[in-house]
């Protein structure tokens, strides 16, 4: 009998850009809406993906929003708050992207257990974090929401290292299917 030569299962962490992955499918030409669920069993499966954190940009009251918030969890995601003053909340846009960047280099520097990153996001402000990576090799791949309205700045990122959720096979494996 001979034995499967397999190899280890990775310890990756996807890092989320909440706002770019709502505004990236539900505005696209053909809208449509991720299945929480789907999406993180997908980056378990393709991406060995241990733990996904999923970045919004600040805390809002009411039912429905604490419904959300409590639906990203029950998903399996890790929700991170972007930190605003007292004064600013509710009148400033999201934009986590320092957050994130601040995050994946404080663990890289604490030599946490990881290995590589992945990271779901269109935007170009990830650039040099993304180039940082890929010459450390602690980069696994970005995942574009949309790829019409990825930052020309990723252009220049190998095809190893990027994928479009909108592509049929994926959107077809994440997408929240109408229930009857």
């Amino acid at each position: 009998m001979g034995t499967k030569n397999v190899s280890p299962k990775l310890r990756n962490y996807a890092f989320i850009d909440g706002q770019n992955l709502h505004l990236g499918t539900t505005n696209a030409d053909e809208p449509w809406k991720i299945s929480l669920e789907r999406f993180r069993k997908y980056l378990d499966a393709k991406y060995d993906v241990e733990k996904a954190f999923y970045y919004l940009g600040c805390v809002q009251e009411g039912a429905d929003i604490q419904r959300l918030y409590e639906h990203i969890q029950s998903a399996g995601f890790v929700l991170v708050f972007r930190q605003h003053n007292a004064a600013m909340l509710g009148k400033k846009k999201g934009n986590v992207d320092s957050d994130i960047i601040f995050s994946i280099m404080k663990r890289l520097y604490t030599k946490e257990p990881f290995d590589k990153v992945v990271l779901v996001s269109g935007d170009g402000d990830y650039k040099m974090l993304v180039d940082f990576l890929i010459s450390e090799g602690r980069f696994e791949k970005i995942l574009f929401p949309n790829s019409a309205y990825r930052s020309s700045l990723h252009k220049e990122v190998s095809a190893t290292f990027y994928a479009s959720l909108d592509e049929p096979s994926t959107k077809n494996k994440i997408e929240l299917k109408n229930r009857l």
